[in-house]
């Protein structure tokens, strides 16, 4: 199996696209499909798992500790009940979190995110799945 980014690379080099540091000790134009070029990739890739898994570690260890990921909780059951009610008229989570109001809190008086409706239905999802199954 190739990896993604020396695909990447090739499809540099056909269009003709360089790769140029302008400070550096690395300063100057180099091919797309050499050894510069495959280095930083591999190593962007390895930074990037490396700190999605320390994250991961982080948000792990906060929650055995009881803390929560994220902002204060901005829904109650109010909130949950209108968003229920608009996700069975099939109204889309954008068109969902205009119409919901947080109620409590810094935020009070502003309309929840998309991502925050989808975080809560899913939420009240996995909650009735527990309940069904025990």
């Amino acid at each position: 199996m190739i990896p993604v980014f020396l695909i990447l690379a090739e499809e540099l080099k056909a269009s003709d696209v360089g790769l140029e540091f302008l400070t550096g000790e690395l300063k100057g134009s180099h091919d797309p499909s050499g050894i510069v070029f495959s280095v930083l990739a591999v190593m962007s890739g390895m930074e990037r798992e490396y700190i999605r898994d320390r994250t991961l570690e982080g948000h792990e260890s906060a929650r055995k500790r009881g803390k929560t990921i994220g902002g204060a909780g901005v829904t109650d059951d109010s909130v949950l009940s209108m968003a229920l009610h608009l996700r069975e008229q099939a109204m889309s989570l954008r068109d969902t979190a205009k119409r919901l109001v947080i109620t409590t809190g810094t935020k009070k008086g502003q309309h929840s995110s998309p991502a925050t409706v989808m975080r809560m239905l899913r939420e009240y999802n996995e909650q009735g799945t527990t309940a069904v199954s025990t």
